[in-house]
């Protein structure tokens, strides 16, 4: 079965400042700059993880509420909202 994405804020262009996304457990991350994003994943001044995304991407993130995201290099402008999924 197919899963519908149910979106549960207002989209935002994420920066080098850390944000929890509205303390989200789910964030849909759209690259919609021209290069590419490095996205990191911390937990307080801990590093939990980070990729890159290249222009056009989506991915669909799961963290832990308190957990931020931040953009900390490449010239791509990823955008934020906090999502859910249904069925």
């Amino acid at each position: 079965m197919a899963n519908t994405t149910k979106i549960l804020g207002v989209e935002a262009t994420l920066t080098g400042t850390a944000s929890n996304v509205g303390s989200a457990h789910l964030v849909r991350i759209h690259n919609t700059g021209s290069g590419v994003a490095l996205i990191t994943i911390k937990s307080g001044s801990d590093t939990v993880g980070s990729f890159t995304m290249v222009t056009g991407e989506v991915v669909n993130l799961q963290k832990a509420a308190a957990e931020t995201i931040e953009k900390t290099s490449g010239g791509g402008v990823p955008k934020v909202v906090q999502i859910g999924f249904t069925n």
